[in-house]
């Protein structure tokens, strides 16, 4: 019989050996100073309360940032190339920042922590956003262009890669809500969208796969970092909110690994997507935070489809939030990854963490995402790693350097680290393997 949630003791349970334990960053949120991007263009125009200026200036600290990672036991890093940098104009591919993220990698091997790439973290170099971004179909092929030239020039070492990052994600907030560059609010746009981003991936697949083979390389495995929430209906006895629920869950958490396991996708008055390859994916990267509950009070029409998130704190059970108001579910995590499951692929906790100004609700964070993740894996489930979010504090998008979600303190005025108690809690777990009482 399965031992329930609360019922678990967290001494009777060893991680794998193999564990990747870890953290993770972004570029353009850590490391400063990526003025050929799409969101530094929206920065300058004022369009955002705060600009990420020199952000965590992890470009230039990276090598002190990864020791620290290092001193805290962690064994895998992941961390995403900024394209704009890579190609800042279009076909010109920097050598220097080519370089860069070659030392950047020989860095992390050399504090005996894995790299996981991920290829796209959300920015798009300004001369594409110009051309129409993702919505233009010449952007996948244009992807991976950028994608060969990365794996060719620094990917003998990388085993991991993730081609995208929260596809549906960046689809929803820039194109459904047009909160995030390029600010567009259209149906017809997020369908470009999406279709675009899923061929993209493929081909990317594709190039890496091909490119390892041709370079006499270490098989690579490919992934990519999704995003899912747990959606339940605000009432459970109203057919619209438990519909809306349903359909939030099959487009938001499944529809894109749905597509690239298939080679195709097709929701009546949604999606019809045909993609040239099937089982593109080696593993399924899980970025989960937080729990959502679900109602429904206009039409099942575009773009009430999918209903709306309840006010936080409408229900009476007792609930726990982050500093963003964002529900701390843990048992998310166990459920989230016991439906991923069913595609019998490799799970990868790719972000996992919380924003808070109280670092022992951090702690407890940790402490209970663990408990839960623990009883997938006695059940069976094939997960490979755990990666907090995030290694550092950081520019958290459009909600600017509020937020604090590091293991790690940044002072921004100074850019002095200083490493929290839940780094120092989360690096005995990284060391033995083991959840403390």
């Amino acid at each position: 019989m399965t031992q329930s949630f609360e019922t678990m003791t967290s001494n009777s349970f060893r991680f794998p050996e193999s564990f990747l334990w870890g953290s993770a960053t972004s570029s353009h949120q850590v490391e400063g100073n990526n003025v050929h991007n799409d969101w530094w263009d929206w920065e300058v125009r004022g369009l955002l309360r705060e600009r990420s200026g020199m952000a965590c200036n992890h470009w230039n600290l990276f090598r002190e940032d990864f020791r620290l990672a290092g001193s805290l036991h962690h064994k895998a890093h992941r961390f995403s190339i900024e394209w704009s940098r890579i190609e800042p104009k279009e076909g010109f591919f920097d050598p220097e920042a080519l370089a860069h993220y070659r030392t950047v990698i020989q860095t992390l091997r050399a504090e005996h922590l894995e790299p996981i790439v991920t290829l796209h973290h959300f920015t798009l170099p300004i001369w594409l956003a110009k051309q129409g971004g993702w919505a233009s179909a010449k952007t996948p092929n244009l992807f991976a262009r950028y994608v060969k030239k990365v794996v060719e020039a620094i990917g003998q070492d990388v085993t991991y890669w993730m081609t995208i990052n929260e596809p549906e994600v960046y689809v929803f907030k820039s194109y459904w809500l047009g909160e995030w560059p390029p600010g567009e609010k259209s149906y017809d746009k997020s369908y470009l969208v999406i279709s675009h981003l899923l061929k993209g991936h493929v081909l990317a697949y594709a190039a890496i796969h091909e490119l390892s083979r041709a370079l006499g390389r270490k098989a690579p495995l490919v992934g990519i970092a999704k995003h899912m929430s747990i959606f339940v209906p605000c009432n459970p006895k109203s057919w619209k909110d438990r519909m809306a629920t349903w359909l939030r869950d099959t487009a938001f958490n499944h529809l894109f690994i749905k597509a690239l396991i298939q080679g195709r996708i097709f929701y009546p008055g949604l999606f019809r997507i045909r993609l040239p390859h099937m089982n593109t994916l080696d593993f399924i990267g899980l970025n989960y935070y937080t729990r959502d509950f679900i109602s429904h009070k206009q039409g099942f029409r575009i773009p009430n489809i999918f209903g709306d998130a309840c006010p936080v704190h409408h229900h009476p059970d007792k609930r726990t939030f982050n500093s963003l108001n964002w529900e701390i579910y843990p048992e998310g995590l166990y459920h989230l990854v016991k439906d991923l499951w069913k595609y019998k692929l490799p799970i990868l906790v790719s972000e996992n963490g919380i924003c808070t100004n109280d670092d022992s609700q951090r702690i407890q964070f940790i402490r209970d995402h663990l408990t839960a993740l623990s009883r997938a894996l006695r059940e069976g489930m094939n997960v490979i790693g755990y990666l907090y979010w995030s290694l550092l504090d950081n520019y958290e998008w459009a909600e600017g350097f509020g937020p604090r979600f590091g293991l790690i303190e940044v002072d921004y005025s100074t850019q002095k680290r200083i490493i929290r108690p839940s780094g120092h809690f989360f690096a005995e777990i990284c060391k033995s393997g083991k959840l403390p009482l």
